[in-house]
């Protein structure tokens, strides 16, 4: 199949019309959508999901015969102007590895006196490998896991969670107070 110049002007015509590409290859036949596609890009017509208003290069200037008129491109219909507001959240900066991670944000939202209890139970908890937990165990870590002196709690866990109940208050916070901080 090669694009004759007919074949061209159909495109442009049905492109222009809004017909999809897949409409528009099987009105071609021997075609696929992404060959439509692909001829659509290098025409440099209009994507349609917000066209500009300037129209695109004519990229076929080179090849074109200069003793035949150009043909007059067609009046755009400027959309309706909308006010899209983008929301642009920064991105965190990427530890390399190796270095600790910085505090993270929920962990200076937790109340003094449950810190304070959760440093307590700590000093009382089992101190257990990873092949000592069970479904009953705390799997709470704490340490750092590249060194020796790395644990899990090791408590008894608070029914239907993975752990202590120390460290669920910890770990789960109410849903109302996570949307409150989001405010």
């Amino acid at each position: 199949m090669s694009w004759t110049d007919e074949r061209v002007e159909t495109l442009k015509k049905m492109w222009g019309e809004g017909q999809s590409a897949s409409q528009i290859a099987k009105e071609l036949g021997g075609v696929t959508r992404n060959a439509v596609i692909g001829k659509v890009h290098r025409l440099g017509l209009s994507n349609r999901a917000g066209a500009s208003s300037t129209p695109a290069p004519e990229r076929k200037a080179a090849k074109a015969d200069t003793s035949a008129p150009a043909a007059k491109p067609a009046a755009k219909v400027a959309p309706q102007d909308k006010v899209i507001e983008v929301t642009v959240t920064p991105r965190k900066p990427i530890v390399p590895a190796g270095q600790p991670l910085p505090p993270q944000p929920s962990a200076n939202e937790i109340s003094p006196e449950t810190l304070a209890n959760v440093r307590e139970v700590e000093k009382t908890a089992k101190r257990i490998g990873l092949m000592d937990l069970t479904e009953r165990t705390c799997k709470w870590p704490i340490g750092d896991p590249a060194t020796e002196d790395f644990w899990f709690c090791g408590l008894s866990v608070q029914q239907g969670k993975p752990y202590c109940e120390a460290h669920v208050s910890v770990a789960f916070q109410p849903m109302s107070s996570r949307r409150d901080r989001r405010r």
